[in-house]
């Protein structure tokens, strides 16, 4: 029987709970199976993330009834992931989607794919599965063709779960299924479907997490409820790098409804029978005054404070150039204070201690390393923690998920037997994240007389972007315990994928180019993965560049880019949106109404997107907003449609939100941006009048990862429109309508 979305989705949040019953032999089972190791190539011949898990009952399984189970270690962060891996696997099996159980990121029943993070779900995990499916489909027709006595390529599928014969002999997939094997290895170049037969990828089939989540349904991990359930609280000091003086344990740990206090080290938590109980507790104590323990935070701008720090150069690229002589140079600085995740709803997780086993409900990004960092800080055997992914309210890089599963972990470790509901508070979410670093780029580039770029030379400064925990010396909880336990030194993260250097090296066909990334290693901020990591700041600043020399050069910014640009598929990108949006008819810059664009192939992997936009301006005051924002994008194979949209649409939305008024703010003992009203972010009233996302698909091509595509692009068109319309140009984020207002008073 089809399933309705709200059931699936409903059957899968509910389906996380029943498992604790199932947990003592679960991880066990699951450490059998080759590649749970998560990302050790154990057969490189076969693609995405089957390399690392051949074993095709480790991605499906399907019973005597024909109920098919599908499984990914990626996890839904509101992304759709969900609803397109149901696509892709009823696809190549040839079902209806609805027949399908999607099981995420779960150590005791998927895969370990790594993290669900820059854009690779559906290169890596959506890989995997099409062909896993792929094969299946096929072990299944050869196992009904011996039924049958049959040749293979006599017997076809069609939608219904059946394999199809002459004489209208047909059967089920649970009948084959009973006597089949699916713990075998895959196998590569198995034949995939037609994409003209298609009846699923390339739909947009309605997403299964949206109905809990616009009905008040179970759609977050804030909503997990279990029998005997404790509240607790967190305290520390108001943000990272200072704790509580003296708080009143004792007084409070005698309140009524209060059940423990727990403490270790500078950790400190308190836990109630009721959530209103543990909140005001958490008050009282955290009445206490508080003192730094770390260097005051910096009180000068990012660029002040990252070149005071020392730095190691890592050359990105370096490529000769030709004999053109340069006429004309630019010279320009772009900057990005540090920004808050600004997650809707502050973290949460639920963790349950009991029979000397722990079971985590996380909205991490990393479940797997969830496992690894509670196992090392609790001391328990691995085999003995289980971690369970429940979506939040809220993500797109390492906000306070890991921290919080971390904390709730230790807190149960103490109360044996009881559930422990862990949620932080609004300013906690703000004060104890990690944060998306500051950072700034120099570019310098030349022209010839004929207008060709001939030099380019880009050099960015960042913090680390990614500090994401795999061991407890990597979480808050880690450096409060005693003894505590001994932050990893952060790392760079390599190009191709990059962190701070992503997308500094242009897609563009320019003869001389030399990057450098600045890696500064200490951290004046707690700073780690924030969505589209570098690419965001890395594209803002080289596509305004672009704009500056072709308005140095009196030619049109689009064809500035079309001049420098081989690759098809992002000429393609950009014509396309450029016929959408009308820019050859734009208003051309009267003061008041301005036109931009931006564009990037994201890490120069995976999708291309060009973005363009039109602000309005209101001189008097600053104030402006996008008008319209018209996006192209290049996916590949295009699974939800509606799905990409979504993903360019939000990336629009986020990408105006930090490039026009977020910012951290603080005093040198703390962080002082706790709230909305500190730390302001796009209101609906600001959102563009029109958004629209025009799709190139490229039906059995590759999937190329979508969600963090539009970032760059969509801040860079943000910032050339301003330029256009007011005739000035800003290079320093955010671009408030202070600053505009200063510009223009500049004329």
């Amino acid at each position: 029987m089809k399933r309705s979305a709200s059931q699936l989705n409903r059957r899968a949040f509910l389906g996380a709970g029943a498992l604790t019953v199932a947990f003592a032999m679960a991880p066990r089972a699951l450490a059998q199976l080759p590649g749970a190791s998560g990302g050790t190539a154990v057969r490189p011949d076969l693609p995405g993330d089957l390399k690392s898990t051949p074993m095709l009952d480790a991605w499906i399984r399907i019973d005597a009834k024909s109920a098919i189970t599908v499984f990914t270690g990626k996890a839904e962060l509101g992304q759709g992931i969900k609803t397109a891996l149901i696509q892709v696997a009823a696809e190549e099996l040839d079902v209806d989607p609805g027949t399908i159980t999607l099981v995420t990121a779960d150590t005791a029943r998927t895969p370990d794919e790594g993290l669900t993070a820059a854009s690779h779900s559906m290169q890596d995990s959506g890989t995997a599965i099409m062909n896993a499916a792929a094969n299946v489909r096929m072990l299944l027709t050869n196992a009904a063709a011996r039924t049958m006595n049959v040749a293979p390529e006599t017997l076809s599928t069609s939608g219904d779960g059946q394999i199809h014969g002459a004489g209208g002999k047909r059967l089920s997939y649970g009948e084959i299924a009973a006597s089949l094997s699916l713990h075998v290895e895959a196998q590569p170049n198995v034949p995939l479907r037609d994409p003209a037969s298609y009846r699923t990828i390339g739909t947009s089939w309605p997403r299964v997490d949206i109905p809990a989540k616009v009905t008040g349904g179970e759609a977050y991990v804030q909503d997990l409820r279990l029998p005997g359930m404790l509240h607790a609280r967190i305290l520390r000091g108001p943000s990272s790098g200072t704790r509580l003086k003296n708080p009143p344990i004792d007084a409070v740990a005698k309140m009524s409804g209060v059940v423990k206090i727990v403490q270790n080290g500078a950790f400190l938590a308190v836990v109630a029978e009721e959530e209103w109980t543990a909140i005001t507790a958490m008050r009282a104590l955290q009445a206490a005054p508080f003192e730094r323990t770390a260097p005051p935070l910096p009180q000068t701008g990012v660029v002040e404070t990252l070149t005071r720090l020392p730095s190691r150069p890592i050359t990105v690229l370096d490529a000769a150039g030709g004999t053109a002589v340069p006429v004309r140079t630019i010279k320009a600085r772009y900057t990005r204070p540090w920004l808050a995740h600004g997650s809707i709803g502050p973290s949460c997780a639920v963790a349950w201690f009991k029979n000397g086993e722990m079971t985590i409900w996380s909205h991490s990004q990393g479940i797997f390393d969830v496992r690894r960092v509670a196992a090392d800080l609790l001391g328990l055997d691995i085999e003995n923690v289980h971690a369970i992914h429940a979506e939040g309210a809220g993500c797109y890089g390492q906000n306070g998920a890991d921290d919080v599963a971390a904390d709730a972990a230790l807190i149960a470790h103490e109360l044996e037997g009881h559930p422990i509901r862990l949620q932080w508070m609004r300013e906690q979410e703000f004060g104890w994240e990690p944060l998306g670093p500051g950072m700034f780029v120099d570019l310098e580039a030349a022209m010839d007389d004929q207008n060709r770029i001939v030099a380019w030379r880009h050099d960015v400064w960042s913090t680390p972007h990614n500090t994401r925990p795999n061991t407890a010396g990597g979480v808050l909880a880690g450096w409060e315990v005693t003894p505590p336990f001994k932050a990893p030194e952060p790392q760079p993260i390599p190009m191709p994928e990059g962190g701070g250097d992503r997308n500094s090296n242009p897609l563009y066909a320019l003869p001389a180019m030399n990057v450098v990334y600045h890696f500064v290693p200490e951290m004046p901020m707690r700073t780690s993965a924030m969505r589209s990591l570098g690419g965001h700041m890395n594209i803002f600043a080289i596509e305004q560049l672009f704009d500056e020399l072709a308005a140095s050069a009196g030619i049109d910014p689009l064809d500035l880019r079309l001049a420098h640009m081989t690759d098809q598929r992002a000429r393609d990108v950009m014509t396309l949106a450029a016929e959408r949006f009308g820019w050859s008819a734009r208003p051309r810059g009267d003061g008041r109404r301005g036109c931009g664009m931006g564009f990037a192939q994201y890490k120069n992997l995976e999708a291309y997107c060009a973005v363009m936009m039109e602000v309005e301006v209101e001189r008097e005051t600053g104030d402006y907003r996008v008008k319209r924002a018209v996006a192209a994008v290049d996916c590949g194979q295009a699974v939800n449609p509606n799905a990409v949209a979504n993903q360019i649409e939000g990336a629009i939305i986020q990408a105006i939100s930090w490039t026009s008024r977020e910012m951290v703010t603080t005093k040198p003992t703390h962080l002082t941006s706790f709230d909305w009203g500190s730390y302001p972010i796009l209101r609906f009233s600001s959102v563009p009048d029109a958004i629209e996302v025009h799709i190139v698909d490229r039906p059995g091509m590759p999937f190329l990862g979508t969600a963090e595509a539009g970032q760059g692009p969509a801040g860079a068109a943000l910032a050339n429109a301003l330029a256009a319309a007011i005739g000035v140009r800003l290079r320093d984020m955010p671009l408030t309508p202070v600053k505009v207002k200063a510009a223009i008073g500049v004329i």
